[in-house]
């Protein structure tokens, strides 16, 4: 089953990059990353040393429930192209394992469906996820923290 990897939208990035607040209504704070383990949410790749990022809250959720969980993430400060790939994104390549989950079309977790997988299982095990009748997107996670990675569809 081919895979789409949904990064946030452009018109969300370019919104919070003007001044646009984010889920908790605050304004993104403005860093300089390290180049270590700051994954950019809307290009899926690593924001690399020196360069100037967003940390702000999201929940990448269309409708106000209780499954809607918000929390830190981070974006390139400056414009990027968002991810438009069908391969695994460089995001996912650079951690050891990632938090997955189902969750239906009203976006609610599909109970059963939450495990810590390998980076190199990523794929298969949302493949496996996806075929399930009640999933209609995963979402990836970081398996420490739980920061919201990215969405996956099936293309």
């Amino acid at each position: 089953m081919p895979l789409r990897y949904i990064p946030i939208s452009t018109p969300v990035a370019e919104q919070l990059r003007k001044g646009g607040k984010d889920a908790y209504g605050n304004l993104p704070e403005r860093q300089i990353s390290d180049g270590d383990g700051v994954p950019c949410r809307h290009c899926l790749r690593n924001v690399d040393a020196d360069e100037a990022f967003l940390v702000l809250s999201m929940r990448p959720f269309t409708s106000l429930q209780p499954y809607a969980e918000t929390g830190p993430v981070f974006m390139h400060a400056d414009n990027c192209p968002a991810y438009d790939e069908a391969v695994r994104p460089p995001i996912l390549a650079s951690g050891r394992d990632f938090l997955l989950r189902g969750y239906g079309s009203d976006e609610r977790i599909v109970y059963g469906t939450g495990s810590v997988v390998p980076a190199d299982e990523v794929e298969t095990r949302a493949q496996e996820l996806l075929a399930m009748a009640d999933v209609a997107s995963v979402h990836v996670r970081s398996a420490r923290y739980n920061c919201y990675q990215c969405r996956i569809e099936a293309a």
